[in-house]
């Protein structure tokens, strides 16, 4: 059975879609349809834009999207038996098996990069990755943590748990996971505390526009951030994506379910090809392309 999935922010570069751009009609169609959407210039940016540029919240989040969808549209590979995305790239999993039309999650993924900045200025906080530790071991150190907000933010494969909080909190239990036996646990580059309690306002702010938006049956199961399950009810997928900015990426989980449940072969869809290290790391056994 064949899965498709997709990244999230940070797979951005440079250049980032326009090779496909310029060999598609089907491909400059939908770009020029997210510049009238969104109001400006995104491929702009994408195709001739610095790294720097490519960083601005209301750039990152529509581009990735963009460049995933795009990808996956043109790919003649059959429709997939199941998807998943990470974080970001759950919209762009919406897509892919028909639960949401390519427009309105467009306007969501924009809706949901100014929810998050804004969020980010109201609650200023960070990230840090963990490296080798078991995931319960990694929860239980930042439930004992004093002095402000941290969480378990993405279960991203066995022995890569990435934390999220106040910044304070989360260089504590930076030095806790050391004294654990975490073999790294370093600050990211980002610009805020993701799928923490810290993004409570953008999901008050993206809630709106997700339940006014239109939610369709979808053709095949998405395993969604949140329950990591196989999941094919629109009002359900609806709550779940509600809850996404506050709740862990479970992607561990989803990839493990998702071979549990039959899934064979993983394709990437978009800028870059993280995922497809982290699936070889949760099941070296999959076929990853």
């Amino acid at each position: 059975m064949k899965a498709f999935v997709f990244p999230g922010q940070g797979s951005q570069f440079p250049g980032m879609c326009k090779d496909l751009y310029d060999a598609h009609e089907e491909a400059r169609e939908m770009c020029q349809a997210a510049d009238r959407l969104l109001g400006f210039s995104l491929t702009d940016v994408m195709f001739e834009g610095s790294a720097d540029d490519l960083k601005q919240t209301k750039v990152t989040q529509p581009a990735v999207f963009l460049h995933s969808v795009v990808s996956q549209r043109l790919m003649t590979i059959e429709k997939p038996d199941m998807v998943a995305g990470h974080s970001l790239g759950e919209f762009s999993a919406l897509v892919a098996c028909g639960v949401l039309r390519f427009e309105d999650a467009l306007l969501l993924v924009s809706a949901r990069a100014q929810a998050m900045q804004a969020a980010c200025e109201q609650n200023p906080g960070t990230m840090a990755a963990v490296l080798g530790l078991e995931d319960e071991k990694v929860v239980e150190i930042c439930k004992v943590q004093t002095g402000g907000v941290v969480v378990a933010a993405n279960f991203n494969c066995p022995g890569q748990v990435v934390i999220s909080g106040d910044f304070e909190a989360v260089e504590a239990a930076c030095v806790a996971m050391k004294e654990a036996g975490a073999r790294r646990a370093l600050r990211l580059p980002v610009g805020g505390a993701f799928h923490s309690p810290l993004m409570a306002s953008a999901a008050e702010d993206l809630k709106a526009a997700i339940l006014k938006t239109e939610f369709r049956k979808p053709f095949c199961p998405i395993y969604q951030n949140v329950s990591a399950k196989a999941e094919t009810e629109p009002e359900i997928i609806r709550e779940n994506l509600l809850k996404q900015l506050t709740a862990p990426v479970r992607w561990t989980q989803s990839v493990q379910n998702m071979i549990a449940d039959g899934a064979t072969e993983f394709y990437e869809f978009g800028p870059g090809d993280v995922l497809k290290g982290l699936i070889r790391k949760i099941n070296p056994e999959a076929i990853v392309g």
